[in-house]
């Protein structure tokens, strides 16, 4: 499918960077995308417009309760939920520890909680703060091979004193997309509840959270080209059960119960108007995708901004793949360099990450940066894959991601930039 990737690229003012006369490459998309020109409106009209607390009987207070409405029904459009399944939060880390800590009041001493070797932090540091409550948890190993699950481990782990399973839906350090649909099984077949931490997969692919069968689902909001927002997904039936950590004045209803304090009112409407990014994004190439027999399955059912936003995910998602084809294959070719991630065939997001000969990360990240070209280095809070890997003390890997924005000549610039490092240019 042709991707209109100059159409997508006029939407971002931060394009138009500049380092010593050479345009700004963004590879740096798994730590926080780029914002459009809509969600920077949309947070400015809210701010010089609408900019007050909830539940007023006068104009703006009014607007904001309405903005808040819509901005629910935005995310369960990008979801699959229902806008009373969608709470917002500070951020995904501070919402897992709420959601943690308020699932812990119903467990007792020797229960157990699953998570997994290759998770970012934020689906592991609240699980395993638990402990200090004599719950038990368990990890599933990873193949350092392949850099993906060992399912065999997380089958053995999985038992009649499981009672919650987090698992991530991405690698945000290396890629590997994990089967999901495959951890949610396993936790129903012993009644345990699931948390899928979606933070890096948002972007990448189609969540629909009623066809996976998840309890608990969390996203950033600025993963997918919005401010700093936290997104938690908590089907009905499981956050009628749950009591979080909450003062006496709060609402008791999900989602709002789930909810502390005043929310970044402006975060949230620029999160809504990223989700209407995506929908447009499909809406311009909703012909291609029908076109193509295969995508077009995707979209079957499917109606309104729901199908648009789909169609957005698909369109580039099919403009991703052969790029992250590409950077990989390139990258294995220069001598020096070690590709870290799931084999070839294996259900991957454009996030590619590797090292540079005997560079530390942070070597190879600076003289990049000096060439327009913005990568990450480290761990990137997946501390304990990076750990396993062997690879915490000589500063984690170098990380590349792609992005709707991301163009070819920029992936070539940033293998010629990576060969002369390596010294093969």
């Amino acid at each position: 499918m042709k991707f209109d990737v100059s159409y997508v690229r006029r939407q971002f003012p931060a394009l138009e960077r500049t380092i010593d006369g050479r345009p700004v490459a963004y590879f740096d998309s798994p730590g926080g995308t780029q914002v459009p020109r809509l969600v920077i409106d949309a947070v400015a009209d809210y701010l010089v417009n609408h900019n007050s607390n909830t539940h007023g009987y006068f104009a703006a207070s009014v607007e904001t309760d309405q903005m808040l409405a819509d901005a629910r029904d935005a995310l369960a459009d990008l979801l699959g939920a229902s806008w009373d399944e969608v709470a917002f939060g500070a951020n995904t880390t501070t919402l897992n520890f709420l959601l943690a800590h308020s699932l812990a009041r119903d467990l007792s001493e020797g229960d157990e909680v699953i998570v997994t070797e290759i998770d970012h932090e934020a689906n592991r540091g609240p699980w395993i703060s638990l402990q200090d409550r004599g719950i038990v948890v368990r990890e599933v190993p990873v193949d350092l091979a392949t850099c993906t699950l060992d399912w065999a481990a997380f089958e053995r782990l999985v038992n009649e004193r499981t009672r919650i399973v987090a698992a991530s839906w991405a690698s945000n350090a290396v890629g590997t997309i994990n089967d999901v649909g495959r951890v949610v099984e396993l936790a129903r077949s012993v009644g345990a509840l699931t948390v899928i931490d979606a933070v890096h997969y948002a972007l990448h692919g189609v969540i629909d959270v009623a066809a996976l069968g998840c309890d608990f689902l969390l996203c950033s909001a600025y993963k997918f080209f919005a401010p700093h927002v936290g997104v938690l997904y908590a089907r009905r039936e499981a956050a009628e059960v749950v009591q979080p950590l909450r003062l006496r004045t709060q609402m008791h209803e999900a989602p709002f119960k789930f909810e502390t304090g005043t929310l970044n009112h402006e975060g949230i409407a620029g999160a809504a108007a990223a989700v209407e990014f995506i929908a447009d994004m499909g809406r311009h190439h909703l012909r291609r995708v029908t076109a193509d027999p295969v995508l077009r399955a995707r979209l079957e059912g499917l109606d309104g901004r729901r199908r648009r936003i789909v169609a957005g995910l698909v369109a580039a998602e099919a403009h991703e793949r052969p790029l992250a084809r590409r950077l990989i294959n390139g990258l294995r070719e220069i001598p020096g360099v070690t590709v870290y991630g799931p084999p070839k065939g294996h259900a991957r997001t454009p996030t590619v990450a590797f090292t540079v000969g005997d560079l530390r990360p942070e070597e190879v990240c600076r003289s990049l940066g000096r060439q327009g070209l913005f990568l990450w280095d480290g761990h990137f809070y997946a501390i304990r894959l990076i750990e396993r890997l062997g690879l915490l003390d000589r500063g984690g890997l170098v990380r590349a991601g792609l992005a709707p924005y991301t163009t070819a000549d920029e992936v070539e610039r940033l293998l010629e930039g990576v060969r002369r490092l390596a010294g093969d240019g």
